[in-house]
């Protein structure tokens, strides 16, 4: 009789592993989930700013230093955030 108490006992521990393991799984797929939603959001900016960069070297061939270097800040920076959300993922 003993025997099988401590089986039970073992059973439901495990049972409780076994939940915390799933709730901790829904919980790091939804961290996924968002993180996907904020790499799309930031790859269509990205695709915004390039677009934009096109337009504005078709339009304006005579563009200032200043303003390359602050698209070239603007899409090093978006370009920083999609890398660390891809090593954060991939952690």
């Amino acid at each position: 009789m003993e025997a099988i108490d401590h089986l039970n006992k073992k059973i439901d521990l495990l049972l409780k592993k076994h939940a915390a393991v799933v709730t901790e799984n829904d919980r790091l797929r939804s961290i996924i989930d968002g993180q996907n939603k904020v790499i799309q959001s930031l790859n269509k900016k990205t695709a915004t700013l390039e677009n934009s960069m096109v337009s504005v070297k078709l339009h304006h061939t005579d563009v200032g230093d200043e303003e390359k270097e602050q698209m070239k800040a603007q899409l090093d920076a978006v370009i920083g955030e999609i890398d660390k959300i891809l090593s954060t993922l991939n952690d």
